[in-house]
């Protein structure tokens, strides 16, 4: 059912308007007792998640005794993230989600439906899992609340990969990624009905129907000054809501170019993007843009680390971001990235596949270290005095030597693709 829609690609959701908009949907779910929210964690700060659980507190007080933020595989939340991604909540509610050992197993998507859906690219069981505190926490009412956005795993981001992905566990987390990445993600992202998210469907229609789980998805894009804006806001209990949010989210994230990208910079905000796991999100949602030869240079000061799980870190140094036929047969040979699959998918994802350049300019790892997973390296000083963050705006700029840019400030926020290369 769905309890309240608003939005369009010009419409502007204030902090007033959130608030009566979920207050809504909110009283027309009736008296609840026992409240869990499960927002995305602080890599996700421009959905308003935070401020929607923050209007959430507001609204059942002392009935809202969890919160849960979707980590998937992230580190856990530090008390100042908490305090300024969730402004009035108090810290005590916060619990950190263990993907590796914090779950429970609802049900079993079978081998045959997962085949199906990835076209043969896949053939195995997909557990339906997500953490003990949603599987068996008591609560009269889960708010799932999050942004829908382009995503280089499922297509769209939020739904019912906030559960299954977000508190999901490892092998589920795991094999979602691999079909993604299998299956072939310039085939997946901007859609809203891919392989993987038939397989999160099936999981909710089968395993967690019972669960009083509403969905509360917002769509976030730039206005004409550049600043972001709340665009939608839908809440339902089933995928309504996150229908009419994909399709506006389209609209809104997705920019089709009439031409390739030769030379992209894009920058990482150092608050939000410390890991490669993260940043390439830089790769992702240009690749579909970039020319043949063309050159992606990622400004990245907040970069420390690749994988945001030590595992998946020390497995990203060893095996490198270098294409889909060397990582396939590395997973093939190899037991660790069998057993982390999810890392194998990222190391297609990250991998231009040697179509174009990609150049980290980090602020905290070193050139052996960037070189040495299969990037290339520049010194960060440097760029940024050349493509400096605070003097280029979204899109084209021209350089005053004359050299032609195209500029992203968060990676995040939207898809690209040129039109001779995207096929519906």
């Amino acid at each position: 059912m769905l309890y309240f829609e608003r939005g369009s690609t010009t419409d502007i959701l204030d902090h007033a308007a959130l608030r009566d908009g979920l207050f809504e949907a909110l009283k027309r779910l009736g008296t609840r007792n026992r409240v869990l929210v499960v927002p995305p964690d602080f890599t996700r700060f421009h959905s308003h998640a935070g401020e929607l659980t923050s209007l959430a507190h507001e609204f059942y007080g002392e009935k809202l005794v969890d919160v849960l933020p979707a980590l998937g595989t992230h580190t856990p939340m530090t008390g100042p993230q908490i305090a300024e991604m969730f402004p009035g909540v108090p810290e005590s509610l916060f619990r950190v989600h263990n993907w590796r050992t914090g779950i429970t197993t609802v049900g079993e998507v079978p081998a045959a439906f997962v085949r199906e859906v990835s076209g043969g690219a896949v053939e195995f069981p997909w557990p339906a899992q997500v953490a003990n505190l949603i599987a068996t926490g008591g609560h009269d009412l889960i708010l799932s609340i999050g942004q829908v956005v382009p995503h280089e795993v499922i297509g769209m981001a939020n739904y019912n990969k906030n559960i299954f992905v977000g508190t999901g566990g490892v092998e589920g987390i795991n094999k979602s990624h691999y079909v993604g990445a299998a299956y072939g993600m310039e085939r997946m992202m901007g859609r809203a009905n891919t392989p993987v998210r038939r397989i999160l469907n099936y999981a909710s229609e089968h395993f967690t129907k019972h669960l009083p789980i509403v969905y509360v998805h917002t769509v976030v894009g730039r206005g004409e000054d550049g600043r972001l804006a709340v665009r939608g806001l839908f809440v339902s209990d089933d995928a309504s809501g996150f229908e009419k949010a994909a399709a506006l989210s389209l609209q809104v994230n997705f920019e089709m170019l009439n031409e390739p990208l030769k030379k992209v910079v894009v920058y990482l905000d150092p608050s939000e993007f410390k890991s490669t796991w993260l940043g390439n999100k830089a790769v992702y949602r240009t690749r579909m843009a970039m020319a043949d030869a063309g050159e992606l240079i990622i400004l990245a000061p907040g970069l420390k680390e690749f994988g945001e799980d030590h595992e998946i870190d020390r497995l990203i140094r060893k095996y490198g971001y270098f294409g889909t036929p060397a990582t396939l047969a590395a997973a093939k040979a190899n037991p660790e990235l069998q057993h982390n699959l999810s890392a194998a998918a990222h190391l297609i994802h990250g991998s231009s596949e040697g179509r174009f350049g990609i150049t980290y300019c980090p602020g905290h790892l070193t050139q052996a270290e960037i070189e040495g997973v299969g990037f290339k390296y520049a010194d960060l000083k440097t760029m940024t005095q050349r493509y400096d963050p605070a003097k280029l705006k979204d899109g084209w700029n021209t350089l005053a030597d004359g050299e032609k840019i195209f500029y992203i400030s968060n990676p995040a926020l939207g898809l690209w693709a040129y039109r001779g290369r995207f096929v519906d």
